[in-house]
């Protein structure tokens, strides 16, 4: 079933959204994956199996690249720009209730911020190869963070 982007499925609710922000960002590269519709984007990347995908960093910041290599898990944010960012209530499964926005992992959110642990593959330049993305090919990146840990 498919809907217009402004249409709300039932029990959904959407608010009337501030007309300026509180702070400002850069986005500082690219993330390019096989995937050009929302529809069609995993619900969660699998850093094991997923497709690989490319992260390209723009230049100053290709800089902050010196030393990724020494990591194997990576912890990508980026900026979800198709999301709407109106909705406090979301019905994603067109069930007999909704569900807030904080509880869910919807792109749909007042700050569209995304956050993957991926794994890296290779370096090259300016261009990450890791797997384990769940967004549309072209979305902005907002930083790159070394990933401790297990992966989950």
């Amino acid at each position: 079933m498919t809907r217009s982007a402004d249409a709300l499925r039932p029990h959904e609710r959407a608010v009337t959204t501030p007309t300026g922000f509180d702070a400002g960002l850069w986005f500082i590269g690219r993330i390019r994956t096989p995937w050009h519709r929302r529809g069609d984007c995993p619900h969660r990347g699998d850093a094991e199996t997923g497709p690989d995908c490319h992260i390209e960093v723009f230049g100053p910041w290709d800089a902050a690249l010196a030393g990724v290599r020494a990591h194997e898990n990576l912890q990508i944010l980026y900026w979800m720009d198709h999301a709407r960012r109106d909705l406090v209530l979301q019905n994603p499964k067109f069930g007999d209730s909704a569900t807030g926005t904080f509880a869910l992992r919807s792109p749909v959110r007042p700050n569209p911020v995304a956050s993957s642990v991926v794994r890296l593959l290779a370096v090259d330049g300016p261009v990450l190869t890791v797997r384990g993305l769940d967004c549309l090919d072209g979305t902005p990146l907002i930083d790159i963070k070394a990933a401790f840990g297990a992966m989950t």
